[in-house]
């Protein structure tokens, strides 16, 4: 499918989950007649690193499958609002996006200013009060929260360490072998390992055993297997030799995206299913190929 993206500047990054699995479409330049066109221009403001959904309509459309990255700025070429009385801006070509997390690049450019100016104004003498009374509403309680806070952030950090570095052990004690008669033995032995890590959680970043995200899911089933693959979806598209839908065999991997970048690995296990570490509302989860979200390209490892 062709997109007539109209964004303005550097390459239009499409981001996804899975840690690695952030594809980026090539930048489609806008021409002469898009900019004159042109309404005007804003920045995604979402989350950082994050993407927000592209959609075919602003009224019940589609999700493509591709996100506008935080922070890039758009060519907005049409306006409207759907039934429920949310503003859409249309960015391409039937491309539409939630106008609630964007901003107006010419707004935010000159916020910046404007709020240096104001503080100039500001007497040292009111500076001074404010300051004094945001330091007597300070309680106990709230260093307390503030310290809790910082302690159960820095354990999942310390815990997503452990998780890798068991990995890296996992990965460094098995052997990689591609021998054929050991093929059949291998394949029924990963699409029975695919489907015991059903149900366990999605993080971004986890390459198991206890969560995983999608690449490291397909990484520590295959090594489990005496199997070394890469560790992100696009380095493992790389691996092995591309074999058409329609000749699926269990334990063939499937992706979703470009077949250069793509940004979703799962593990195929035959009868038309898939394993894949999908969302982080969904997990780990076992789902049935369709017609809606179709793989774009399939490779054999084994």
């Amino acid at each position: 499918m062709k997109h007539k993206f109209f964004k303005m500047g550097a390459a239009a990054a499409i981001t996804v989950t899975g840690l690695g699995a952030i594809s980026s479409l090539k930048a489609v330049n806008a021409n002469a007649t898009t900019f004159k066109t042109a309404i005007k221009k804003v920045k995604i403001k979402y989350l950082p690193g994050k993407g927000v959904k592209i959609y075919t309509n602003y009224n019940s459309g589609r999700f493509m499958g591709f996100r506008a990255k935080d922070g890039t700025e758009w060519n907005v070429v049409k306006t409207a609002v759907d039934k429920d009385g949310d503003l859409w801006y249309m960015v391409g070509d039937n491309e539409w996006i939630q106008a609630r997390y964007t901003v107006d690049v010419d707004q935010a450019a000159s916020e910046a200013p404007e709020a240096n100016a104001n503080t100039q104004k500001k007497s040292t003498k009111k500076v001074s009060s404010i300051a004094k009374k945001a330091k007597e509403k300070m309680t106990t309680v709230k260093v307390t929260a503030d310290q809790k806070k910082k302690e159960k952030s820095q354990a999942k950090i310390e815990k997503k360490k452990a998780n890798v570095q068991k990995a890296k052990k996992i990965v460094a004690q098995t052997i990689n072998t591609s021998a054929v008669s050991q093929a059949p033995d291998k394949k029924t032995a990963i699409t029975n390992l695919a489907k015991q890590e059903v149900g366990k959680p999605y993080v971004w970043g986890a390459v198991g055993p206890d969560s995983f995200d999608c690449s490291g899911l397909v990484q520590y089933v295959y090594a489990q297997s005496g199997v070394n693959l890469p560790r992100t979806s696009q380095d493992q598209s790389k691996v092995g030799q591309t074999v058409s839908m329609n000749s699926l065999q269990p334990g063939d991997l499937l992706f979703w995206g470009s077949t250069d970048a793509p940004y979703h690995v799962a593990i195929y296990i035959g009868n038309n299913q898939y394993v894949n570490a999908a969302t982080p509302d969904q997990g780990t989860i076992l789902q049935t190929i369709s017609s809606y979200y179709y793989p774009t390209l399939a490779k054999r490892v084994l």
